[in-house]
């Protein structure tokens, strides 16, 4: 198994301001447009990425007309020379995260060809969660025709050895530094090394080493190396781009095309910073008492999985029956699919009990605070079972989740 992941050229900003430059993923406080608008008044009229990407935040009837503005900023960013390439380079990456910790992780680029969205996909690179469908055309809107990506894709290796990232940490002292700043709005701080020349094939080894290890541990299968960590969508999106790419061109072209290929960042799942925060749900617009009497009939049980519900000052615990399955998230988000299916009300997926706490005191509102997903499970259960439902965890809370920094062209 080759291709699978490897160094890529890599763009970053010329400008010293990268506290201005890079902004939190997209799909991040969709519910919170004041977050966003704290965003726009720290960015003021500076180079950022808030100019390459659309926050889902203003995904609504219209949002059509913004990506050709999008796209024409990307443009100009290149035709002004603001952004300096890195070429066949990776970049190592720490950051730290509000309460110390420190997550690393490796910023190169994966072969869509090894990749699929299918919950049932048998190959190297595979979604951890189901992708919805319907959240992939918009996205194919703005990416199709723009000029660069900006990822906040995050993949997971389960190294046990820790060979390739430990590699990097172990040799940072050597690495030229990039970027070493305060990210915005909470997000932390963050730092990153360039890897070229030898050192990077030092790297190349380490990740075809990983590689075989996977090989042996899943003898006679073809082994999950990296599964999706977070930004399943955008990866979607990158692979559903691509596919209809390659339709227009001929073999030869569409192998040496650099859409062929989307930038990400590896982490190791093992590492002890790694925390998987639940990702609860809060539905709008609906008749409360009715869903929760629903639910305690459909999935609840004197003993189980302890889900809390909230709805203004009223709150009580659901049991979910294990019997039902061995996964709350995907009880719990198998019966509001069914149930929403029939009765009023809006669905949207929250970071943070107290977010959902405060977003639960709106009228004809109920929040649910889903318990945690054990991480040590993931690898085993992708190889084992296919795709998790659809956000049944998040790597942290939202403010520790990716940044767009880094970029690479793929037109």
């Amino acid at each position: 198994m080759t291709n699978i992941f490897g160094a890529a050229d890599i763009l970053l900003p010329k400008t010293n301001e990268i506290d201005k430059w890079a902004v939190i993923a997209c799909d991040q406080f969709t519910s919170q447009p004041e977050y966003w608008q704290e965003v726009k008044t720290n960015v003021g009229d500076k180079p950022s990425t808030l100019n390459l990407v659309l926050p889902e935040c203003y995904l609504q009837p219209g949002y059509e007309k913004m990506i050709p503005v999008i796209n024409a900023n990307m443009e100009k960013y290149l035709q002004e020379n603001l952004l300096e390439c890195y070429a066949d380079s990776y970049v190592y990456v720490e950051r730290t995260l509000l309460n110390g910790a420190i997550r690393r992780g490796l910023l190169g680029a994966i072969d869509l060809e090894t990749y699929s969205y299918d919950s049932k996909a048998d190959c190297a690179i595979r979604a951890t969660e189901q992708t919805v469908l319907e959240r992939i055309p918009p996205r194919v809107a703005i990416r199709e025709n723009a000029p660069v990506e900006l990822p906040h894709i995050i993949l997971f290796c389960d190294d046990g050895e820790d060979k390739l990232i430990g590699t990097c940490e172990a040799n940072k002292a050597t690495y030229p530094v990039l970027y070493d700043c305060e990210l915005m709005c909470g997000g932390g701080h963050i730092k990153g090394w360039l890897i070229q020349g030898e050192a990077k094939q030092t790297i190349d080894k380490c990740f075809a080493d990983y590689v075989a290890a996977c090989e042996t541990k899943y003898a006679g299968e073809t082994p999950v190396v990296l599964a999706v960590g977070d930004g399943n969508h955008s990866l979607a999106t990158a692979k559903a781009c691509y596919e209809k790419l390659k339709a227009q061109l001929s073999p030869e072209e569409a192998a040496n095309h650099p859409a062929r290929y989307a930038l990400v960042e590896v982490e190791n799942i093992q590492d002890e910073a790694q925390a998987f925060e639940p990702i609860h749900r809060i539905i709008t617009n609906c008749d409360v008492q009715k869903l929760v009497t629903k639910m305690e009939q459909a999935i609840g049980a004197p003993e189980g999985f302890e889900v809390q519900w909230l709805a203004g000052a009223e709150h009580g615990l659901i049991k979910v029956d294990p019997a039902k399955g061995k996964l709350a998230v995907k009880t719990v988000q198998d019966f509001l699919d069914g149930y929403l299916a029939q009765e009023s009300g809006d669905i949207d997926y929250i970071h943070g009990e107290d977010t959902v706490a405060n977003l639960a005191k709106q009228e004809k509102t109920v929040g649910l605070i889903l318990p945690p997903f054990a991480k040590e499970a993931l690898f085993d259960s992708i190889q084992a079972q296919g795709a998790l439902p659809r956000k049944t965890f998040s790597i942290g809370h939202a403010q520790e989740k990716r940044y767009y920094l880094e970029a690479r062209k793929i037109r």
